[in-house]
């Protein structure tokens, strides 16, 4: 059904006025099968809806399936009146270009549908297509004979181009199809939740890299290269690890480490290089620290394998807050503790475990009493600085009900008498 045509033939049916007006009838049906296919073409809010309702692939086949039932029509009238010769051609391809419009439909459900993807779809579905066109017209074939007689000194042996390009469709095939796979591992156990969050990364990105080194390997046995070479290449990587990649190297290391060792997890609040944040992404070589601003900082693993880590929710998430507050010596110390301990249990997100809000005198300032408000939360990625305003608003408003004062810098000053046979002092 798809054997290369022969030249000859489209000579002869060239050469007739039947069989321009049969081609003329060929492009008359694919031009028809593209308006109704644009006239009648299913849409939705998003692509992953027509998947979900199973309508997806209806519009993959809407031009093909068209164009397939006005060629069969045109076959029908016309062969009565000459032998269909284009028509006949267009058929099979026609055919050809509805299933590799499915085939490439089917990879799509199985790579999931992220936005970028449609247009690669459609650029791989008629780029397959083109191909069986170029073979079935007898181009490719040609094509494939002009560039094996192209050859390229390597070494001591001559390659064709045509073997050079088998390679390297044999390679990026292989590395694709690993790919595929890795995701879909990866995919699979971050969704196991039996699993510790940690454990399900290191599992992923080490499944990953193992199949990624096999569909490598794979791929250049493939082609037909000695993997013996590969020590040659193996001695560069540690030549290069030893002079100028060491920070690479050690940032991937600690990565593992600190994904094993759970010292750091999905979604924990830690301080590091002056920065807090929650992780928001655990990755081979850094992290992700999201700050409450919603700036995100990438720290290197290896940054937080050798300095000091503070990791607020470590064990748990129960976080301790401080409020100070200064009052003036004339004020009521104990009904202005009182009035602290109150504005912070007014607080919805304020805890009364592991103890409940209290508050201390500190210390005897130069201007006022230095007083401190001590109260625990369990929610740290909700911000402090939002609950801090919201106590001190309610302790100012109390404060100003009973009259305490918060007090300002003050200095004073006194004039002494000047001594006998002296000057003025002051």
């Amino acid at each position: 059904m798809f054997a290369p045509i022969d030249y000859s033939r489209i000579e002869t049916a060239l050469a007739s006025a039947a069989g321009w007006i049969e081609l003329g009838i060929v492009a008359a049906c694919f031009l028809a099968g593209w308006l109704l296919d644009r006239r009648v073409r299913i849409t939705s809010s998003s692509e992953a809806e027509l998947v979900r309702r199973g309508l997806g692939g209806v519009n993959r086949v809407l031009l093909p399936l068209a164009t397939l039932i006005l060629l069969v029509v045109a076959f029908a009238v016309f062969r009565h009146w000459h032998r269909p010769f284009f028509i006949s051609i267009a058929l099979p391809l026609t055919v050809a270009l509805a299933a590799i419009r499915l085939l490439v439909y089917a990879l799509h459900g199985l790579f999931g549908a992220p936005a970028w993807l449609p247009a690669s779809e459609r650029v791989i579905a008629f780029g397959t297509w083109g191909l069986v066109l170029l073979y079935f017209t007898g181009v490719l074939p040609e094509i494939g004979a002009a560039l094996a007689s192209i050859e390229l000194p390597v070494g001591s042996k001559h390659v064709n181009l045509l073997e050079i390009l088998h390679g390297t469709l044999a390679v990026v095939l292989t590395v694709s199809i690993t790919l595929w796979l890795s995701g879909l591992v990866e995919q699979r156990l971050l969704q196991a939740t039996k699993f510790d969050t940690n454990v399900r990364a290191v599992l992923s990105k080490f499944i990953r890299a193992i199949l990624v080194v096999v569909g490598v390997l794979v791929g250049l046995q493939v082609v037909g290269i000695d993997l013996t070479l590969l020590t040659v290449f193996g001695g560069a990587l540690g030549v290069g690890i030893g002079l100028g990649l060491q920070k690479l190297a050690s940032n991937y290391i600690a990565g593992f480490a600190i994904l094993l060792d759970g010292s750091i997890r999905m979604g924990d609040m830690i301080s590091v290089d002056g920065r807090m944040g929650v992780v928001s992404k655990l990755n081979a070589r850094y992290v992700v620290v999201r700050g409450l601003d919603g700036i995100e900082a990438i720290v290197p693993n290896e940054t937080l394998t050798t300095t000091t880590v503070l990791n607020h929710t470590y064990s748990n998430k129960d976080l301790r807050m401080t409020v100070p507050v200064q009052v003036s010596y004339d004020s009521d110390v104990d009904l202005a503790l009182k009035i602290m301990a109150d504005a912070a249990l007014a607080e919805p997100r304020v805890r009364s475990t592991p103890g409940a809000p209290e508050a201390f005198v500190v210390r005897f300032a130069d201007s006022g009493i230095d007083l401190e408000l001590g109260l625990w939360i369990n929610d740290p990625e909700n911000g402090q600085l939002n609950l801090r305003s919201a106590i001190n608003r309610r302790i100012w408003t109390a404060f100003q009900a009973q009259g305490i004062r918060i007090p300002f810098p003050q200095r004073e000053t006194r004039i002494l008498p000047p001594e006998a046979g002296s000057g003025p002092r002051v």
